[in-house]
């Protein structure tokens, strides 16, 4: 497997991490729920520094090609991505949880998301 993790300083960008919030509820997070060869993906941000990004887990390095097939991330953000990086996952471990599954979870997707 293969990790890509990408971010952007939103510094230069209208856009702000409170309002890509919105994009991962309205879309993005259903959208990527599709790709093929996608085993994992989740956003990342800082409020203070306003840094926005994603840690992605594919089965193939081929399939990373399909990272900004669903993406509307460059469009709303006005640039590619300040920081990429690509990866060899070496091991996997997973501990004991309240969460049963990951996924819908995060702030973007809490019931008051954006009040923090």
């Amino acid at each position: 497997m293969y990790v890509k993790i990408v971010m952007w300083d939103l510094k230069n960008s209208e856009a702000t991490v409170e309002s890509l919030r919105e994009y991962l509820r309205d879309y993005a997070v259903d959208a990527y729920s599709t790709l093929d060869g996608m085993r994992f993906k989740a956003w990342f941000s800082n409020s203070e520094r306003q840094l926005w990004g994603a840690f992605y887990l594919w089965d193939s390095p081929d399939q990373q090609g399909g990272m900004f097939q669903v993406s509307r991330a460059i469009d709303i953000i006005g640039y590619p991505p300040t920081s990429v990086g690509g990866f060899a996952l070496e091991a996997i471990a997973e501990g004991k949880s309240v969460h049963d599954e990951l996924a819908g979870l995060g702030v973007a997707l809490e019931p008051a998301s954006g009040t923090r």
